[in-house]
């Protein structure tokens, strides 16, 4: 799988741009703050569906703008397609010019996996980040999984809703029985499709990570969650109405998931060193490579930001040689080329790409 071209228009600081990638190794070189990030999100966006950064579509406009567009011309084993996205009051994508009515019907066609400075919070941050991470991964794989998961959401923001309503209005609580029955059904799927992708992560990181540090460390993922089954999820919704009344908002449930991380059998984020942490993350990006690869039966594309700042040499070579067949955009700071690997190079400066060779 891979890009042939990226056409961007009134997309952050860019007005104008069309990129002919190569199919290996594309470097965007040049000082911070010029666009070279916005190239990569432009990709990530019309993989996902959304930012990896942005909290609102609108910041993805260009300043005294209306509307942004974003258009790419890919190319699978079986086939080949394109993907716009129009950003403006409202977010429009299309695949081959057809209007996607959900966001599911487009999932999948174009799959990365994304590396950049902000990634050690899968570590270091809280579970929303961890669980960030495994809803990028499966939604692209699973496209039913995004529209369960914005199911429990709005049955979540439903239930919180009622909770209010028995505290302030005297609402009767029988009434959350049928908010319970619709999380349990939801949950169940969402912990069902989170198990078995952990499960695939586990499979791929141990021997992964064992090979980036020769045999030194041994790495365990383990799965955390409310949810066991569908009697004990529901026992424990009833179980939990009277401190949720009293909150206000849900304790229980499938929103609260999180995963941890031990090396030598020790919470990575709280003993490990700031080496140790970012090793454990390019293990964590590179079974999540191997796991898409497995499961879509080719290389999703790499997008590196600032990848050379955040690892050291060693780290490097190690991690390129897990992406050998895999289209790689890399940013950085500086030009430089990555031996035996067809490179194709672009200097970023001021919202304008200029390819070097």
């Amino acid at each position: 799988m891979f890009i042939k071209n990226i056409k961007i228009q009134n997309f952050r600081n860019y007005k104008k741009q069309n990129i002919d990638l190569g199919e290996q190794i594309n470097i965007f070189y040049g000082d911070n703050a010029q666009g070279k990030t916005n190239i990569l999100e432009s990709i990530f966006v019309t993989s996902i569906g959304k930012s990896f950064r942005a909290k609102k579509d609108k910041e993805l406009i260009k300043l005294k703008e209306e509307k942004a567009t974003i258009e790419v011309e890919y190319k699978k084993i079986d086939r080949e397609g394109k993907i716009k996205v129009e950003i403006a009051e409202e977010k429009n994508i299309y695949l081959n010019d057809i209007k996607q009515k959900k966001l599911s019907d487009f999932l999948g066609t174009i799959n990365i996996v994304m590396f950049g400075p902000d990634d050690i919070e899968i570590l270091k941050g809280g579970p929303e980040q961890r669980r960030r991470f495994l809803n990028v991964m499966i939604s692209q794989l699973r496209p039913k999984y995004v529209y369960i998961l914005n199911m429990y959401i709005k049955a979540l923001k439903q239930r919180n809703n009622y909770l209010r309503q028995i505290k302030f209005e005297n609402k009767p609580k029988e009434m959350l029985e049928i908010w319970d029955e619709k999380l349990t059904e939801y949950a169940e799927y969402i912990y069902n499709y989170r198990k078995e992708f952990i499960e695939k992560i586990i499979e791929k990181i141990e021997p992964i990570h064992e090979k980036i540090t020769e045999k030194k460390e041994k790495i365990k993922i383990d799965y955390i969650s409310d949810f066991k089954n569908k009697e004990d999820f529901k026992n424990e919704l009833r179980q939990s109405w009277d401190i949720d009344i009293q909150k206000g908002h849900t304790t229980k449930g499938i929103q609260r998931d999180d995963f941890s991380i031990k090396l030598n059998e020790k919470k990575v984020n709280v003993y490990g060193s700031q080496g140790q942490n970012r090793t454990v993350v390019l293990s964590l990006k590179l079974s999540e490579l191997q796991v898409i690869k497995d499961e879509i039966g080719e290389e999703p594309i790499l997008l590196l930001d600032d990848f050379m700042s955040e690892l050291d040499e060693k780290r490097r070579v190690n991690f390129l040689k897990n992406i050998n067949y895999s289209q790689v955009l890399i940013t950085s700071t500086h030009e430089f080329t990555i031996e035996q690997k067809m490179c194709k190079t672009f200097h970023v400066e001021n919202g304008n790409v200029e390819k070097q060779n």
